[in-house]
């Protein structure tokens, strides 16, 4: 595949790229070779460098003071991100951990620390296992094939996550579809529409909705993480209706369609990689690491942006003072300076150090939740597996924020 330096910059901002694999990577090769720090301009995009390399990417996590989140956390159309910024200036929209920047974001993100702490995944990890075995089993009952995506790997995390929220289950097909199109934005299957008020409209549902949860713990208190969230208090004061909304939203949403990816991508990566399936069916102890690599091989957070406090030297480039970057998580996680081999995938790479949960004060809430999911799930598949292979062409969902398969069918046999 043939491409320019700006083609391969400006691809970072088609959608369409992120379903194409090898046109994502041969872009990003390309930058990481030639211009790693690079100015890229779209039509509808406000412009901003593409940071392409795992050091570049770690130091700009780093430098948390000089690179901020807001007001521009993730790319987003040019007139997204202006609707956005009226709505920040009349007090109201979403305002996320993604959106914070200290001190605000040290004292909102400590309302649910405690629930992803390693004791608290401790008490949940046998509910998680009895999910995994319930999903492996819906496999078993489905026959001998199905859509993976769509009938297993994106129902079995949001179980996990809307459970830890302590959400009825008849409301998650609701959240399921409203996290599709959310993050689906950009595909034309997901989405609700194209317009930016549209797509800001799925936002407002999920304010409505979470609106009526807050209003019910604080009501009758429960001990869930929706109680801890909904009765929480700064300075002793509740947290206003905003930043209560947002705070379920990132949860519920990225809790559980960054794992469903994770999971979906991971078989696919064994389905296709046998020998790998084998070694690792061979030595269940590699299941960690195993895990590890799905997450470098997949991720699903394709990016975050920052905006530059203080003009910054970066290699040969100077980032002015209110200009963009993004970083590309793709990039660095297969990055050759980094990662021995990095278009192999490897169930013992041992060391990883993949960025994929991001790094810092704004590592992921929900890292060590999203691999005890993953380690259960195929700890529960794999020894009742007798064979598996691809029954047509996965497709991956366009976007240039979150995503990963939206089909993978397979065929199998397993052991009841």
């Amino acid at each position: 595949m043939s491409l320019t330096v700006d083609e391969a910059g400006r691809a970072l901002a088609d959608p369409a790229a992120y379903a194409d694999d090898e046109r994502l990577h041969a872009a990003l090769a390309l930058l990481r070779r030639e211009s790693p720090v690079h100015w890229v301009e779209r039509p509808g995009y406000n412009p901003f460098w593409a940071i392409t390399k795992h050091a570049d990417v770690l130091e700009i996590e780093r430098e948390h003071k000089t690179f901020l989140n807001a007001p521009r956390p993730q790319l987003l159309p040019a007139a997204v991100d202006e609707e956005i910024k009226r709505q920040a200036e009349a007090g109201a929209g979403l305002r996320t951990l993604i959106h914070m920047d200290d001190p605000d974001h040290r004292v909102i993100r400590a309302i649910g620390a405690d629930w992803f702490r390693p004791k608290a995944m401790r008490d949940l990890e046998p509910r998680i296992r009895e999910l995994a075995r319930r999903y492996v089993d819906r496999m078993a009952v489905l026959g001998d094939s199905c859509d993976f995506v769509k009938q297993v790997s994106v129902h079995y995390p949001l179980y996990v996550i809307l459970s830890l929220l302590g959400m009825p289950e008849s409301d998650f097909d609701r959240m399921l579809k409203l996290t599709q199109e959310l993050f689906g934005g950009d595909d034309s299957e997901m989405r609700r529409g194209e317009s930016p008020e549209e797509k800001l409209k799925v936002l407002m549902d999920f304010f409505g909705y979470f609106q009526e949860l807050t209003e019910a713990r604080r009501a009758n208190p429960t001990d869930d993480l929706a109680s801890a969230i909904a009765n929480a208090r700064i300075d002793g004061e509740p947290l206003n209706d905003f930043d209560t909304t947002s705070y379920y939203v990132i949860v519920a949403t990225a809790g559980h369609d960054t794992t469903s990816s994770t999971i979906s991508g991971g078989l696919q990566a064994l389905i296709q990689n046998p020998r790998q399936l084998t070694r690792l069916r061979a030595d269940p102890g590699l299941m960690p690491l195993a895990v590890d690599e799905m997450i470098r091989w997949v991720t699903p957070v394709k990016e975050f942006m920052r905006t530059a406090t203080r003009d910054y030297k970066l290699r040969d480039v100077t980032i002015r003072e209110g200009q963009s970057v993004l970083l590309s998580y793709p990039s660095a996680n297969r990055d050759e300076d980094v990662f021995d081999d990095p278009f192999s995938f490897d169930v013992g790479r041992d060391p990883n150090k993949h960025l994929a949960f991001g790094f810092g004060v704004h590592y992921c809430l929900g890292a060590a939740l999203a691999r005890i999911e993953a380690r259960a799930f195929f700890e529960e598949l794999l020894p009742r597996l007798e064979s598996i292979e691809l029954a047509g062409t996965p497709e991956s969902t366009a976007t240039t924020f979150v995503g990963g398969l939206k089909r993978l069918p397979i065929r199998y046999s397993l052991r009841s």
